[in-house]
């Protein structure tokens, strides 16, 4: 199944949460220490991906329904490299 990302937003407007509070981003706990990480943000309205190492840049934005097929993706191995790959 093919998803398209909603355009990049350049702030964090769609991912306020209720309450206007800000969300609350979280980096996997796989990440190295070099820094090269995305981090998710989850809220009622989405999901946001941001560039760790830029959190005031711009986020890129998913609805929940892209989120569950990109991860489902992720699961199956649909963005494994292929076995010939080096």
């Amino acid at each position: 199944m093919t998803v398209d990302p909603q355009p990049l937003d350049s702030g964090q407007s769609r991912l306020a949460s209720a309450g206007d509070s800000r969300p609350t981003w979280r980096k996997s706990s796989y990440s190295g220490a070099n820094g090269d990480c995305v981090e998710i943000a989850m809220t009622p309205e989405g999901v946001g991906v941001r560039d760790s190492e830029d959190p005031s840049g711009p986020v890129l934005s998913f609805t929940h329904r892209q989120w569950e097929c990109f991860l489902a993706g992720v699961r199956a191995g649909e963005f494994d490299p292929p076995s010939n790959a080096r």
